[in-house]
């Protein structure tokens, strides 16, 4: 077994946790008023520096709040919206938007070679593995594991996780993988994959 099976093993392990149960979608939907300000009735972010919700995996929801909720994960915005959520508001939201139909972006023709040699071959010579491994082929993630979807997901949000991942801003995920990716990446890198992610649905 190679080092990146064991490490989704070890980190679906590691997030076998309560929180993550099944929410009610219905209910859901009602606490997610607020929300749709920022990521849009549909779960369609209303900018790009906004991630979009619609059918990204409830377990990664969950996570998320809770450790916004907890300061694990810190954002002046979404910090303090997280900090009265009970678990159940949580379970509850997260079904709600992973319910919903997936979005679907467009990636620019600019930077795509690039981005698609890094998302499906890493980077050999800096040691970065490709991000296929961990969020598979078409972008679809892990749930078990707890990793995201990303296919369709805003470029300039990716990016902006992927700096913030770099330079230690963010810090939630697990065994720092995402950091330890990061910070082997260059700007042109991380804009380059960010833009191929965007537009994966569509790629052969």
């Amino acid at each position: 077994m190679n080092k990146w099976a064991i490490a989704a093993a070890l980190i679906g392990a590691w997030f076998a946790n309560p929180v993550l149960a099944a929410g009610d979608a219905a209910a859901g939907q009602a606490k997610a008023a607020v929300c749709s300000a920022c990521h849009g009735a549909d779960g369609k972010a209303i900018q790009p520096a906004y991630p979009n919700l619609a059918g990204q995996h409830p377990q990664y929801i969950a996570k998320q709040l809770t450790d916004y909720r907890d300061g694990n994960r810190v954002n002046a915005l979404m910090s303090g919206q997280a900090t009265n959520l009970t678990d159940e508001d949580i379970q509850d939201l997260a079904a709600y938007y992973g319910a919903m139909p997936k979005i679907e972006g467009v990636a620019s023709e600019e930077n795509l070679e690039l981005g698609m040699s890094i998302y499906r071959g890493g980077i050999t010579a800096a040691g970065v593995a490709a991000c296929a491994a961990c969020h598979g082929p078409a972008g679809e993630g892990n749930p078990t594991a707890v990793w995201p979807v990303v296919s369709g997901q805003n470029a300039q949000y990716t990016a902006d996780q992927l700096r913030y991942f770099r330079s230690g801003e963010r810090a939630n995920d697990p065994a720092a993988m995402m950091r330890g990716v990061a910070k082997r990446m260059t700007d042109e890198e991380i804009d380059a994959v960010a833009n191929y992610i965007a537009g994966l649905h569509a790629t052969p």
